[in-house]
């Protein structure tokens, strides 16, 4: 048993006890999340004969991802499993004999749990931005040595109004591509090249460059069918943003940024969202003005003058149905909703450690044989109906514009008035 100078005897028994629960239920998670990550690398990496040391950086980068999940959830099974095998070994009934109070059982429990959640804020807040950044910068590196990571060969790929057709490809080299775009008047156009390779863009950032060698440009003409236009040259860049690549990791989002700076963007985003609120009033107040105006034109001289309700009726309709549709207009920012549902879920699933720990205390004692089995059994269920929670949350904070706050601590709220209840019913027996 291990001992800690200034913690009684009681304490270190109980932490013991979960902490050998808990190592079990996080190298069960971290496997499981650890071996889905290696499935998703498999696919866009590994099959693309990428540098064996460049993968193992990507697993490495990739850690701090699976260590944010793995920490909350093995302290719910962990909590379950030592509280299961306490209450299946009559260890509770023999503390209660001994006089020890429910809550002095509990205490060491929720110590351990604010201390998993600091680490578990710790290591989403900082460790995991920090490994994403590695990973976008490590991916663009990778692709512009071996660019079968997203241009395949023999294959044609989409990319927003961008489609591009590849032949062979020999190392960093693309042969035979054909790109088809539209020019600036939304006129189709279709880019031949006998060659090209990809490149970081020096003026631009957030792009990635494509430079093309023997091109043949050709451009038709849609008002006349048997026109058109075609240019040639020994070479061109043509350039692609990297929000439109596949991998989600080359593009970081506030999942991928510390806390104080997805903040601060939300502020420089409200702010100008309510610019734009202002002046979408504005407009609004000023179409209202328009239409009072009419109105009263034709309060004060269509008595006089019956034909002006004939040839005034059509300007009157019109300036009605440009006032109501800017009036009935919701103005909804999706970006800035992301950011603040982002924000919270940096805070709600670190301190879900704390109230899955108050939840495993209750629910632990109910077990009467084969207490770590069947605290692991629950632990497994609860940790899918958090997480299935939790996913319900983000998508009805984006569709339905929940209030962020109670979209991403609401999980945490069910578990732990379920934990509450089950503790005060327990306590009262």
């Amino acid at each position: 048993m291990i001992r800690v100078p200034g913690v009684r005897t009681i304490d270190v028994y109980i932490l013991n006890e979960f902490l050998i629960s808990f190592v079990v239920a996080f190298l069960f998670f971290f496997c499981t999340f650890f071996i889905n990550q290696l499935l998703v690398l498999a696919e866009e990496i590994f099959s693309k004969k990428v540098p064996f040391g460049d993968v193992i950086r990507f697993v490495v980068f990739s850690l701090p991802s699976i260590l944010a999940l793995s920490l909350p959830f093995g302290a719910l099974v962990g909590a379950l499993m030592a509280m299961g095998r306490f209450s299946s070994d009559n260890e509770i009934l023999a503390f209660r004999a001994c006089g020890v109070a429910q809550s002095r059982i509990l205490l060491p429990l929720l110590g351990i749990g604010v201390l998993l959640f600091l680490v578990s804020f710790v290591m989403n807040d900082y460790f995991l931005p920090l490994g994403n950044i590695r990973l976008g910068s490590m991916y663009r590196k990778i692709l512009y040595t071996n660019p079968g990571i997203e241009l395949e060969p023999y294959s044609v790929k989409r990319y927003q109004d961008t489609v591009i057709v590849t032949g062979d490809i020999q190392a960093n080299v693309i042969n035979n591509i054909t790109i088809i775009d539209k020019t600036e008047d939304q006129e189709k156009r279709v880019i031949t090249a006998r060659s090209g390779f990809l490149e970081e863009s020096r003026n631009q950032k957030g792009v990635i460059s494509i430079r093309l060698n023997e091109v043949f440009s050709h451009v038709p003409d849609a008002a006349v069918t048997d026109r058109y236009e075609f240019t040639t040259s020994e070479s061109m860049i043509y350039n692609i943003l990297l929000k439109d690549f596949s991998a989600s990791f080359i593009n970081p989002g506030p999942r991928e940024m510390r806390s104080i700076d997805v903040w601060r963007e939300i502020q420089e985003m409200d702010e100008q969202y309510n610019r734009q609120a202002a002046e979408q009033s504005k407009k609004t107040d000023a179409q209202l003005f328009d239409l009072t105006m009419e109105l009263r034109y034709l309060r004060d001289f269509a008595p006089a003058r019956p034909q002006l309700y004939r040839t005034r009726q059509a300007n009157l309709s019109s300036v009605y149905t440009i006032y109501t549709r800017s009036r009935d207009r919701k103005f909804v920012d999706r970006n800035l909703q992301l950011y603040r549902l982002e924000f919270h879920k940096k805070f709600s699933i670190p301190f879900s450690c704390v109230v899955f720990v108050l939840f495993a205390f209750p629910v632990g004692m109910l077990a009467r044989k084969s207490g770590k089995a069947v605290g692991f059994g629950i632990g497994l269920l609860m940790a899918s109906l958090y997480w299935w929670l939790l996913l319900i949350g983000h998508t009805l904070g984006i569709r339905l514009e929940l209030p962020p706050a109670f979209a991403m601590w609401f999980p945490n709220l069910v578990v732990f008035i379920a934990g509450l209840t089950l503790l005060l019913v327990r306590t009262n027996r």
